[in-house]
């Protein structure tokens, strides 16, 4: 009974949209993942904009779910969704709700499996589902270390020849104490570029309201 509560509520979950644009903000294992609360809570203040998460596991290291205001979905939200033919995939059904996608924050190791076409949790699955006529933006994070790396950029390459917009990881003293590239861009900056992908609003309809 609990299953069956359960998987009608991510079904509902995805039907009941109160918003015009549909933002999906993929997470991933990196520090920068314990800003999730305020990026979702400052994407709802967009006019007309719904938000739903889909998680890395890796990732709950780093936020609490209870302060994130809209629904979290991850790896065993995908395997209890489907239980026979008839049932809904919910990477598909993810891919399908979203206007726009945003993976803030993309790790090292995410970002090495995007590159490669490697789809083997529920995040990577609706990236590798994805249709690229809508944005599909993406904020790398890592530590300098790792972002200097020659693979690196050529991954970043990768992504950006399959059409998804990077925006750029910043130089700070990151959380480990080193000092150099590889922090995820600031909230503000993600949410204004989310905020150039909104639709413009009709002026007509405007008129006929006021």
């Amino acid at each position: 009974m609990q299953t069956e509560e359960h998987d009608s509520g991510l079904k509902a979950g995805l039907l009941k949209s109160c918003g015009t644009f549909r933002v999906l903000v993929g997470v991933t294992g990196s520090v920068a993942a314990l800003k999730l609360p305020v990026l979702v809570s400052q994407l709802l203040q967009l006019s007309g904009v719904d938000v739903r998460v889909v998680t890395t596991e890796h990732a709950k290291h780093f936020y609490n779910p209870a302060e994130v205001s809209v629904k979290i979905y991850d790896d065993k939200d995908e395997w209890e969704l489907w239980t026979q033919r008839s049932d809904p995939v919910l990477h598909i059904e993810l891919r399908r709700w979203a206007d726009l996608f945003v993976i803030a924050p993309l790790d090292a190791n995410t970002l090495g499996k995007i590159a490669n076409g490697i789809c083997d949790n529920l995040l990577t699955c609706v990236v590798r589902a994805w249709d690229t006529s809508r944005p599909l933006l993406f904020c790398p994070a890592m530590n300098t270390a790792m972002w200097q790396h020659p693979i690196t950029a050529q991954q970043v390459s990768r992504l950006t020849e399959f059409g998804y917009v990077e925006i750029p990881c910043i130089a700070k003293k990151l959380v480990c104490g080193d000092e150099g590239k590889g922090a995820m861009a600031e909230v503000s900056t993600i949410v204004s570029v989310v905020k150039q992908y909104l639709p413009i609003p009709d002026e007509s309809s405007q008129k006929t309201s006021t």
